[in-house]
């Protein structure tokens, strides 16, 4: 959708006045004294996204809380509690960016409804005064091709869906998209991607696209891309496939996070590497205790085959290397041990660029995409030795999962020139104002923020 379709006319909007908890007191006392009592009888006390609508005469239509008044995001979920229409927001919080208001009310607004009709219209939101409409329209953008990408059932969204909704993008924007499909996959070096997804009816693949000025520096985007994981013949249990259409959330949000650099124009060479798999079982699954050789050539043991990713990222990122870009990403859905460390809220990131980590904290606090930090701490790169192979996909140890996985991808990164890696979760268990429950962006709204400096955009 374009920014004319999503924002408001202002002319015609209603007007919401946004009101802290701490300042509830001063924002009644301007009131009159009927709409004041209308506003107390109602229970309104500033909380995050609660609304009152105000009686006629009022000089105002409706109150909307804003809690502590330090996210934008704290009243987006007025996009779905304001009547339908549109709606002018005035007194912003002091630190609050326009932009990033605009931004976080777009997402509040966000419904998946491709099986389902929406339970109602959206309140729009008229441009606040200083908002650059059309930055916060492609990030919305973005971020809701993600969510709906991850919403979307596996049965949807397997690796052949996954390359049309790459196609499709690429078409968009004037970028090349191809694909290396099945037992090509073997016949041009990508053994890891081929012997996870080669039990699928839906082929594995590795979807490439390329997108802008060859003279710019190279940007490599690597998504993991498991559209389905039954966890291969060490099985999960019922209740650990529920939700695995997520799987493939790196790949989402890798492909939000695309659309934003490609619609911004940033000066970057992009190239996107998707591989696309479904961990699936039948007769020729790969086994645990097998040996597969890597497109990098070392050769990995096989200790679990639900821990299947890190196999397909690291051809994939072998490949991204190759062509020496000036800094490569990969996000993927990795490691439960992650969840475990730091929840659903934040995304932990893994990179020795001097200089990154620290960037992406501030940005992500900017935008409450909240970023994390981790360690490659190299003591554990003991815990991943193999008997019998360079290495094994599973750790000696029950420790620091996510580390011991990143550490994994680490040995496929080298030739990097620099490298970060985000063990994401993609998903929100429960709905939080302008974040529903359901897929979700994260990290990469942060990581957009950080490559605009970077490269200038």
């Amino acid at each position: 959708m374009s920014a004319a379709e999503l924002f408001a006319d202002a002319d015609n909007a209603r007007t919401a006045r946004l009101v802290t908890a701490a300042g509830l007191k001063d924002a009644l006392a301007r009131l009159p004294d009927a709409a004041r009592r209308h506003a107390e009888a109602s229970g309104f006390e500033g909380a995050a996204s609660q609304v009152v609508i105000l009686p006629v005469g009022a000089g105002v239509d409706a109150l909307v809380g804003a809690g502590q008044g330090s996210s934008a995001f704290e009243f987006a979920g007025a996009a779905m509690a304001l009547p339908e229409g549109g709606w002018a927001l005035e007194d912003l919080p002091e630190g609050i960016d326009p932009t990033e208001a605009a931004i976080a009310f777009l997402l509040g607004s966000y419904q998946f409804t491709r099986y389902k009709s929406p339970r109602r219209a959206p309140a729009t939101l008229a441009a606040p005064e200083g908002c650059d409409v059309e930055e916060a329209a492609r990030v919305a953008r973005g971020a809701r091709l993600t969510r709906d990408l991850v919403n979307t059932p596996a049965g949807d969204m397997l690796p052949s869906n996954l390359e049309a909704v790459m196609r499709d993008l690429g078409e968009v924007h004037g970028a090349s998209v191809t694909s290396i499909v099945g037992d090509d996959l073997l016949a041009q070096n990508y053994p890891m991607i081929h012997a996870v997804g080669r039990a699928a009816d839906d082929a594995p693949r590795l979807i490439e696209m390329e997108w802008g000025d060859e003279s710019h520096p190279r940007l490599a985007l690597v998504g993991k891309g498991v559209c389905f994981d039954s966890g291969g013949l060490d099985i999960k249990p019922a209740n650990g496939m529920l939700l695995m259409k997520k799987d493939m959330g790196g790949a989402a949000n890798v492909l939000g996070l695309a659309e934003m650099i490609m619609s911004a124009k940033l000066p970057v060479r992009l190239h996107v590497l998707i591989p696309a798999v479904e961990n699936a079982i039948s007769g020729n699954a790969f086994r645990p205790g097998d040996i597969l050789k890597s497109r990098k050539g070392l050769t990995v043991e096989i200790g679990n085959t639900d821990a299947e990713g890190r196999l397909v990222l690291a051809d994939a990122i072998t490949k991204a290397a190759e062509s020496g870009p000036d800094l490569l990403i990969d996000m993927a859905t990795l490691t439960g041990a992650a969840r475990v460390a730091l929840g659903p809220e934040l995304a932990p990131v893994y990179t020795e660029v001097e200089g990154l980590a620290e960037a992406l904290q501030a940005e992500g606090k900017a935008c409450d995409d909240l970023i994390w930090p981790m360690p490659l701490h190299g003591g554990y790169d003991v815990w991943m030795e193999s008997e019998i192979a360079d290495l094994s996909n599973t750790s000696s140890a029950p420790f620091a999962g996510s580390v011991t996985a990143a550490l994994f991808l680490r040995r496929f990164a080298r030739d990097a020139k620099a490298w970060a890696h985000f063990d994401i979760f993609a998903w929100n268990p429960s709905s939080r104002p302008g974040k529903p429950a359901g897929g979700e962006m994260l990290g990469a709204r942060a990581l957009y923020r950080v490559l605009k400096q970077r490269y200038g955009g």
